[in-house]
């Protein structure tokens, strides 16, 4: 499973680090929408997401954004993470507008960096570059 990110923003920088803490069985590579392999898979893909306002996961030759993605996220990681899985029951129509309020907002709450994450040795196999 792959997760596109913004790699300018610190909100999605530490969401990643979140996850790879908690990724114990190593189930997702991650890669930000700027660098040319995160532009290439999701052309493949056949995904254009100029804005960056969405995490973005490629499971299983299928995209899933904003609420989906997360929920699913949530679901695959250690202990009881999974229980927020719960929240699939509520329809995306009431999710996703609260998810994108987030995603709006998320630079000027949490900050912007000029450049993408540069992962530390030891999980920089778990970026696609």
């Amino acid at each position: 499973m792959i997760i596109f990110f913004d790699g300018t923003c610190n909100l999605c920088e530490s969401s990643v680090k979140f996850i790879i803490k908690r990724d114990v069985k190593r189930r997702f590579k991650f890669v930000p929408f700027q660098s040319e392999a995160g532009k290439l898979l999701l052309e493949k893909n056949n995904y254009s997401n100029e804005s960056f306002d969405t995490l973005v996961l490629l499971k299983n030759d299928k995209i899933y954004t904003k609420s989906s993605a997360v929920l699913l996220i949530l679901k695959e990681l250690n202990k009881l993470w999974i229980l927020f899985y719960i929240f699939v029951l509520i329809p995306k129509f009431i999710k996703d507008p609260i998810y994108l309020f987030i995603s709006k907002n998320r630079y000027k709450w949490f900050g912007k960096k000029a450049g993408c994450i540069v992962p530390p040795k030891e999980i920089k196999d778990r970026f696609i570059e």
